[in-house]
């Protein structure tokens, strides 16, 4: 059985402005009825008027938020679309990387592991921050309000979470965007050409990043 008749789930991650949205949208239409988007949990919620807050409190509530109405997009997605992959606009492991104090914290408010979200994914694909090579990460997005410390910060301490997963795929930043995509496109048509053996993740000892020195101004957005 291939992985595209699997009940499988993709997941894209990385830093804020690291393309990964919009390649989600490129995957989608090169690869057709093969997959279905999962869209981000976080921007749906903002955008239809879920507040925002910097109080650390409001920001265990918003993160314990967003990885329930993740999961139940998956399932949502799962149930109207049988026989496709699931193509995850982020995953319920980023929340940890946006929770105000150690990432043990959030899989304990959500009742669940690392290691058991993280093998919830086939695949991981993470796209890195253009931040990390100067690039602006301003796009015209109103969702996203981090500078680009907090998006280099934050791509660093997803991808330690995430890079422990047993097929992680890093697509690296490139001055050229199209260059970006196309490798990340590549790698995930990769995938779809693999059978079961190679794709089913082992399992793995998932160990949680150490906390971070101080703490980031801007924790709500995704």
């Amino acid at each position: 059985m291939k992985l595209s008749q699997d009940v499988s789930r993709i997941v894209l991650s990385g830093g804020p402005g690291g393309g990964k949205t919009t390649a989600a949208d490129l995957f989608r239409r090169e690869i057709g009825d093969r997959v279905v988007i999962v869209p981000e949990a976080a921007t749906i919620l903002f955008e239809g008027g879920f507040p925002r807050s910097r109080d650390p409190v409001a920001l265990k509530t918003t993160q314990t938020g967003i990885f329930h109405v993740q999961r139940h997009l998956e399932d949502v997605q799962a149930s109207l679309y049988p026989g496709r992959s699931l193509l995850c606009d982020r995953g319920t492991v980023d929340g940890a990387a946006y929770w105000p104090g150690h990432p043990s914290g959030y899989f304990k408010a959500v009742g669940t592991t690392l290691q058991k979200e993280l093998l919830r994914y086939k695949v991981v694909i993470f796209f890195e921050t253009a931040a990390v090579g100067g690039t602006s990460i301003e796009g015209g997005n109103r969702i996203r309000t981090e500078s680009q410390e907090e998006a280099i910060e934050l791509d660093s301490r997803l991808r330690a979470l995430w890079s422990q997963h047993p097929h992680f795929i890093l697509v690296p930043h490139n001055p050229s965007f199209f260059k970006k995509i196309s490798f990340g496109l590549a790698a995930l048509e990769g995938i779809f050409s693999q059978y079961n053996g190679g794709l089913h993740p082992q399992p793995t000892t998932a160990t949680l990043p150490p906390p971070r020195k101080k703490p980031l101004t801007t924790r709500s957005n995704r």
